[in-house]
């Protein structure tokens, strides 16, 4: 069995500077410059806590999946996401579990990790996201 990691928590928000405020009042501050995930359509705002951080992310089109969700549900919460060392062979095995994932094939992610989202109805209602970063990266190295 893997062990993971929390890589991140991610809330949506349809305004970074709004949605930074509690994290900012509680003394924490960007980690680095915002960041374009084009593929998930979304700007990124990461604050690190210890090894793991808190990403806000805005939707940047919508049609993305944040903008989406914002609709539905409006901020809060979107998913949790678990860091793994070799997303190809994590996959293969969660599939093996009877795993669901969204997307069949890893994504670009943010800081060129590459990302996989597990279906909310195999994860008990939650939205999983699992996190391959580059050699050398890692949140607490300042990667998300």
């Amino acid at each position: 069995m893997t062990v993971l990691l929390l890589d991140h928590v991610a809330i949506a928000t349809p305004d970074l500077e709004a949605g930074s405020a509690p994290y900012v009042a509680l003394g924490l501050h960007p980690e680095g410059p915002d960041e374009e995930v084009a593929s998930q359509g979304v700007r990124v705002r990461a604050f690190q806590v210890g090894e793991t951080l808190i990403e806000l992310l805005m939707p940047t089109r919508e049609d993305s999946p944040i903008a989406a969700f914002l609709a539905r549900k409006g901020a809060g919460l979107h998913h949790t996401a678990y860091r793994v060392a070799d997303l190809d062979a994590e996959m293969t095995r969660l599939r093996a579990e009877g795993a669901r994932f969204l997307n069949e094939v890893p994504t670009p992610g943010r800081a060129g990790s590459r990302v996989a989202f597990l279906h909310p109805k195999w994860g008990a209602g939650t939205l999983i996201e699992l996190v391959e970063h580059p050699a050398g990266g890692h949140p607490a190295g300042g990667h998300g």
